[in-house]
Formats: C-alpha cells, structure tokens, sequence
C-alpha cells in the first residue's frame, strides 16, 4: 500500500535523529475468540510505551502503526490530539524532547494475510490460533513502533489471553501467569536484548507444546543451558515428531558454538509450526515460526526430512547472522539471508545426518538462483533497495541461493579457516548492532589477508550469471594437449568474474557401466578464456565437467562429446554430485533453447529411474512437467505428456515397494496424468481397486491423487466433498478449495476468479490454494477469456490487497498457460500503458513477462530440432 511504503532516505533521516531505550508492549487478545463484530475487522488492544531520544530538541518525527483505530497519543506527557497526528499508518511526533516517552493505545486488527498477528479458527475443532510475521515492515500492525531494523532496542511484552492457552514471546515467561476473573490470564516476558522489530514475536493459542533442554560446556568449564520447546496445533500432535526437530536442533546448536565461539545469545529456543504461513519460516529470536507444512501428516520423501532440517539450521544461523548482528537497511538484506542459507547447508553436511546436502545445494537451490539472476529484475547481490515494497520482492534467488552459492565462492577463495575466524570477529565487533558491507569486507581482509573489495565489486555489487564452457584440444594420440575454460557474460551484465573451480574429466568404464572422474585440477579462470595446464597430457576424455565439486557460481555447459555421453550415459555417473551438476548443466541448456525440450524429456525418461539422490529426482520430476507444459513446440506437446505419463507409471512399478523413490513416481503420475489409462489407476488407487506393492496411499496422497483426477474433470464436486468427509481438517479444506477450483469448468472458474479478484474474504492459504486451482496447465481455452481481465485487475489489486496478496494475485493468476505470443504483447503493452504503476508491480509483471518470452523461444527451438532416429 502506498500509504504504508517507507524510503530509505526517511529511515536514514530518522535513524539519524533517534536513539531507543526500550519499548513495553502489552497486547489484550481475549477478543481473539470473542464473536466477531457485526462491522469492521476483528480487533485487539494495544498499548506501547517507546521510550528514546532524540538528537535534536524541538525536531519532528514519526512512529509507525497500521490501526483501524487509535484511542489515544500521549507524548511526555502530553495529550496529542489522534486526528491531527495519526493518518492511518504514522503517527507524527512534534516537538521532541532530549529523553522522550511516547505511550500509544491502539485498537489493532487481527490478520486474515500472515501479516501481522494472524488469526486462525481451526475447522476441525473451533480452536483459535495466532502468532505474528513481521518481515519487512509488519510489526506496526500489532504495535506502534519505529519500524526499521537500525533502531534496535530492547523489548518487553505482556500478554492477556485465555488461561488455557500456550503463549510465547521472544523473552522467556517471568513468573506464574496471573489469572484474570474471566478465566484469562496475564502473562509478562523477559526483557530482550537489543533486537529489530521485524524479528519479535508473540505466539498464542491451545498449541500443542513438547519441551526439551539443550546443554553446552564450553572449553573454559562455562555451561550453556538453552530450554527448547517445539509446538504446532493440536489437530497435527498426533503427526508431530517432535524428537527429531529436537535432534537437528541440538546438532545445529552444537555445530555453531564449535565453529562461531560465541555462545547462543537469547536464552530459550522455542520453535512454532503455524497454520497458514505466508513463508518457509522466519528467525525471531527465542521464538522461531516456520509453516505447519513440515509437520508431515503422511508419508513423505527424505528430501522433505532434509528440507526441514535444512530449514531449521537456516533459522538458527540467523541468531547470529541477522538477529544478533542486523543490516542496516534492506540492501544488505544479504547480510544475513545469503549466510542464512550458506549456512544451513553448511551445518546440514557437518552436523546431521544429511550429509549429502550440498548436492542438493547444487541442484535444487542454485537452480532457482540461475532462474532469478536471468530475469529482467536481477540484481546485485547486493541490492538498491529504495522503499519497503522493494524489500519485500528482494526476499528472491539472488538474495538467498546466489548470495549463498557466493559465499561458497569465498570460502573456496580465502579458506575455510579464514571464512569463519571472520565471522567470530564480526560478531563480536558488531554484536547487537547494525552492520554494512564493509563492516564484514573489513574482517575478511584481515583473517584472509587478501583484498576483499575487488571480489566483492565482482561478485556482490554486479548482476548477472556468467557462462563457464570447456574448450578442448587433443592430439592424434588422443592426449589432451590443451584444455581451456571459456568465460561469458550476458550483454546487459558484462561483468567477467573471478572463479576458483574445479575442472574433472571422466571416462567411462564400458565393463563397469560406470563413467568416473579419472583426472580433476583446480584452477582459478578470469577473464575470457583460462588454460587449465595442469590437464595437459591426460588421456582424452569421454566427459569434461567444469565447476566438478560445484565451488562457484555459474552456468555450465558441455562440448559435444560430453553432451553426447550425457545423453547416452548419464545414468553410469557414479559421484552424485557430479551427476547433479550434470542435470543442472542439461536444464540450463533446455531453458535457454539450446537443448529442444524433448530432448531434456528423453533424457529424464532414460535415467531419472537410475537417480539415488531422492531431493535431485523430484526436482527433476518438476522440470520434466515444466519442459512439457512450457518448452515443448506445441504440436510435440500432447504426445510428450503422454510419454512421460507412460515412463512414470513404468517407474512407479518397478521402484523398490514402500521407498521414497515410489511416493515420489506416485506423485509425479498424479502430476503428469492425462490418459483414461493413467486416470483409471489413479481412481482405483484411491479406491482401493488397485494395488502397487508396498505404495501406502495415506490421506496426503489421497487429494493428490483426487486432484489430478478433479482437474482432468474425472471426479465432482461429490467426489471432492466425500475426501473432505474424510478429512475434515483444515489441510483437507486446502486441499478441497484447491481440487473444487480445479475443475475444468466455466462457473467454476468463475467463481475461482471472483473469490480471489473481487473479495477479500478469503484468508492468505484459502487464496494460494484457490489460484492454484485455478491456473491449470491443461485448461488454456478455459482461463483464456481472463487475460485481459488480468490486466484491467492489476493496478486496482495492488492498491486495495496487502502487498502479500497482491503478489500471490500478480504472480499467480499471470496468464502464462495460454503459451502464446498474443499474451506477450498484451504484456508488453501493459507495461508500456503503465509506466508509472508500482515499481514493485511493473517487477512482478516483467518478470511473469520474461519467463513467457523464455518459453516460446524454447518451444521454437523445440519445433524445428531435428531429433535422432527413434525418439
């Protein structure tokens, strides 16, 4: 909203002038299960007392609150009159004081969007859950504040809420509750250290709670005890493995105390699995949230064990990196994101048992980074972030997985050692406080001993992805006499960057069926073309990989004879690793239309039943489906479906009986079904008709099946409603909005488009699941009278939705499945209509835009690729 938009030029001025000593906090949230009122929202009681000072006596500033209604203003002492000095998002602050005291009483608004404090009616059982998500800028919407993560301060809250309840905050509870004649209860935190108003947090509702202790003696006999707790809402405790979220925690715990040297520094850890979450998870000190999703009501993959671990040490590396040390602004939202990130898998492979987590990295988490660094909207790792609704769509690929892949650069370039002794001294330095680039350069100069400015010009100040081809030489003999590495950039980021890899050439073992790595040099490339001379002389190979062991970040791609291997072999490549660099080689030149998407299709069919790394499979599961929906010449397109509908039903009967790799074919067959053959099993899996040996078809695998049999019109509204007869949770009303709004029927959706277009009705998930629905690959003649209506929507939406439901809007309903040149021009001239329409919308169009233009140049590359005999 723009009412609600904050520069950076006004943060910088009000940081300038303001220094706070502490705020009180007390929220009144026994309305939260009152009956709603017959107008308006639903509302909460707020008071805040911010004491701070100010620089200049007499100065004018401004606090923030997003309030339906404000009671009363006082400001040292003073009455100040609520109309004149609240506009409905900043409170104005005249006059001030040397030492100042503000008390603000609000009526605050419960959220329906995971922004602010969220509220929930469980379906199954009428329970009333909240928690809060601040991130960017949020926490003015349960509180009045200065919302800007450079004015840190420490923070009290109390809390009146049903007795019965679970309540958390960032600060352990001090002392008993103290119980109100209503059967409430008033519950007071622990003062926190300094910290950032976007990381507080309050937790509250019968939430099902499993306690644990993490204890820590460190080499100078000092004892670390941390009290953990793990909750999620009671219709999930039967689901909940609380012990193995307890068993990551403490492995994490452990593994940053060895390598930080600087204690966890915020007491207890609690960690909250919340229902309709708008993200992964967020870092609040003492008081991690994440989405209930990793509470696994069925069977799932180890790929989504890994991913929550994965999760959970991301989480925890930012009490370090973020929440004890915190940007400045949001251009060094990096700072700690890309850390964040690095870090989980970092402590993934070093202290759990997922010790095959950078393989992941490779694949799954760098793949959305080249996708992001590739759109018009790239940028800088280190970006320009002029306004919050910058900040909010800079939570990207580039701030996580690329800045993440960079510092996996920089440790490859100044050492490990060196990495991490430069991360004990920021934290110390720093502690606290707020940081910018420099403040963590400067660190790195001194424990690397090298000039950190050019590599961080190279790699953090400059956007764009560059290219790292093999060029080969080789004499009669079949001796490599020279091996070079060739360096590309794209033309709107020319920047040629410095590059420690690894180059690993591979043969293969016809007796063996295995093609191994027999010779492997580290080299730095610059510039455009790097010698590799350490790989002269060596016999010629079948495979040259370069960025073996994946320490940079780049695309890669193959020389003839290691594309041909690949497509004949790739499957005997035993590192898997290796292999995974080798799938995200392919994918690049398939989303580039340099490999014809069949080609990708074949490839996947040939080999994918041979992958062992599950995370790698199922994301290549959804780039085979992305490749056929998206990249395939539209005349190829049905007879592709139907192929890879046939080859996941083949692997689906072979995998290994109750194995991961099956659930994981199951779901892809769900995914990719469209035959009356593929239809049939699915329905008589879901009856009971039909059996796989050793597939459990739990409640989870039941909507996905029924979703796919809804979207290809083999079931109704009756089938639906009797799955939800059965699953009367609030996951299975997600699972019946999205499956109802998948039918491949006009009313239908209609009325999908409405409740998500034209009302407001629906909470944050109920949206998400609706659009879901909605946007169908197969059903393009149905959406296609919604083009133009998607964009006379765009400007109004943006301005009427919080910034969170207007990007699921903008992004989701963006007509891409209509796969057509008339929806690019009408995309272009959309944007050339609107120059003046939100930077942070035009960004969001732009990008839906680019990925469009990407597919149908793939498709052309597609139609006219002359394929070899027999495919």
């Amino acid at each position: 909203m723009p009412g609600e938009n904050l520069t950076r030029e006004e943060a910088r001025r009000r940081a300038a002038l303001l220094e706070v000593s502490g705020y009180e906090v007390a929220l009144d949230l026994r309305s939260a299960v009152a009956p709603p009122p017959a107008e308006g929202p639903r509302t909460f009681r707020s008071t805040t007392t911010i004491r701070f000072r100010c620089a200049e006596e007499g100065a004018t500033s401004f606090a923030d609150l997003v309030a339906p209604h404000v009671h009363s203003v006082t400001l040292n002492g003073a009455s100040l009159p609520v109309d004149e000095v609240f506009d409905g998002t900043r409170i104005a602050l005249p006059g001030l004081r040397a030492d100042n005291e503000l008390t603000v009483d609000a009526q605050c608004a419960y959220s329906r969007t995971g922004e602010g404090l969220h509220h929930f009616v469980d379906p199954e059982d009428g329970r009333t859950y909240l928690y809060t998500q601040y991130e960017p800028a949020d926490a003015r919407r349960v509180f009045a504040n200065f919302e800007q993560p450079d004015l840190k301060a420490p923070f009290e809250f109390t809390v009146t809420a049903p007795a019965d309840w679970t309540v958390l905050s960032n600060g352990a509870q001090e002392g008993e509750a103290r119980a109100l004649e209503d059967g409430s209860a008033i519950r007071r935190f622990a003062r926190t250290r300094p910290i950032s108003t976007y990381i507080t947090a309050v937790v509250a509702g019968p939430y099902h709670y499993v306690s644990d202790t993490y204890r820590r003696t460190f080499e100078d006999g000092t004892e670390l005890e941390v009290p953990l707790g793990a909750l999620c809402r009671r219709g999930l405790a039967p689901y909940f493995d609380a012990d193995d979220i307890f068993t990551v925690t403490k492995q994490g715990l452990d593994f940053f105390h060895d390598h930080f040297d600087y204690p966890y520094p915020f007491g207890k850890y609690d960690q909250a699995f919340v229902p309709e979450y708008n993200i992964g998870a967020m870092e609040n000190p003492g008081c991690v949230t994440f989405r209930e999703e990793f509470v696994f009501r069925g069977k799932v993959t180890e790929a989504s064990y890994e991913g929550r671990a994965n999760v959970i040490l991301h989480e925890m590396a930012h009490m370090w990196f973020g929440d004890l040390v915190t940007m400045e602004w949001w251009d060094d939202l990096w700072l700690k994101e890309s850390f964040a990130d690095f870090m989980g898998a970092f402590a993934l492979v070093g202290a759990t048992r997922f010790t095959r987590g950078w393989v992941t990295f490779a694949n799954r988490r760098k793949s959305w980074a080249y996708r992001a660094d590739q759109l018009p909207s790239t940028h800088p790792v280190t970006a320009d972030i002029r306004d919050l609704e910058d900040a909010k769509l800079n939570f990207d690929g580039i701030t996580y997985a690329k800045g993440a892949a960079v510092l996996k650069q920089l440790v490859a370039y100044v050492g490990q050692e060196a990495f991490l002794e430069g991360a004990r001294r920021y934290f110390k330095r720093h502690q606290y406080g707020n940081t910018r680039l420099e403040d963590l350069l400067s660190v790195l100069e001194e424990t690397s001993g090298r000039d950190m400015g050019h590599w961080a010009k190279s790699w953090l100040q400059t956007a764009g992805v560059n290219v790292l081809t093999p060029q080969l030489a080789h004499d009669a003999a079949g001796r490599v006499t020279e091996l070079a590495v060739l360096q590309e950039a794209p033309d709107a980021h020319p920047e040629l960057r410095p590059h420690r890899v690894a180059v690993g050439l591979y043969r293969r073992d016809a007796a063996a069926g295995t093609l191994e790595c027999y010779a492997r040099a580290e080299t730095d490339v610059t510039g455009q073309r790097s010698v590799v001379a350490e790989l002269a002389g060596a016999e010629r190979p079948d495979l040259v990989l370069v960025n073996d062991a994946d320490l940079t970040y780049a695309k890669v791609r193959l020389d003839e004879v290691s594309l041909a291997t690949l497509r004949a072999h790739l499957g005997e490549l035993t590192d898997p690793l290796s292999r995974a660099l080798c799938w995200s080689a392919l994918w690049n030149l398939t989303r580039d239309g340099l490999l014809p998407a069949r080609d990708f299709v074949d490839i996947v069919l040939r080999f994918a039943g041979r992958e062992s790394e599950i995370g790698v499979l199922q994301l290549l599961h959804s780039q085979a489906k992305l490749a056929v929906d998206m990249y395939t010449a539209e005349e190829h397109r049905a007879l592709a479906q139907q192929r890879l509908a046939e080859g996941a039903v083949t692997e689906l009967r072979n995998a290994e009986p109750g194995s991961g790799h099956q659930l994981a074919w199951a779901r892809f067959l769900a995914a990719v079904a469209g035959q009356e053959q593929e239809l049939r099993l699915l329905r008589g899996l879901l009856d009971g008709s039909a059996r796989i040996d050793g597939l459990t078809v739990d409640q989870e695998l039941r909507w996905t099946f029924l979703e796919s049999l809804t979207a290809a019109g083999a079931a109704d509204e009756s089938a639906v409603a009797a799955e939800l007869a059965r699953d009367d949770t609030a996951s299975g009303k997600r699972h019946q909005v999205r499956c109802l709004a998948a039918r491949p029927d006009e009313a239908v959706k209609a009325q999908a488009w409405a409740s998500v277009v034209e009302s407001d009705r629906l909470s944050n998930a109920l949206v998400e699941a609706t659009i879901s629905g909605f946007a169908q690959p197969g059903q393009a003649e149905l959406t296609a009278p919604y083009t133009a209506r998607y964009f006379e929507m765009l400007e109004s939406v943006w301005a009427s939705r919080s910034i969170e439901i207007a990007m699921a809007v903008v992004r989701g309903l963006y007509p891409a499945a209509q796969r057509d040149r008339a929806t690019l021009e009408a995309t272009d001239a959309w944007l050339e209509a609107h120059p003046q329409a939100a930077p942070a919308l035009r960004r969001l169009v732009a990008e839906s835009r680019d990925d469009l233009a990407r597919a149908l140049t793939a498709q052309r590359a597609d139609a006219t690729a002359v394929r070899p005999e027999g495919a």
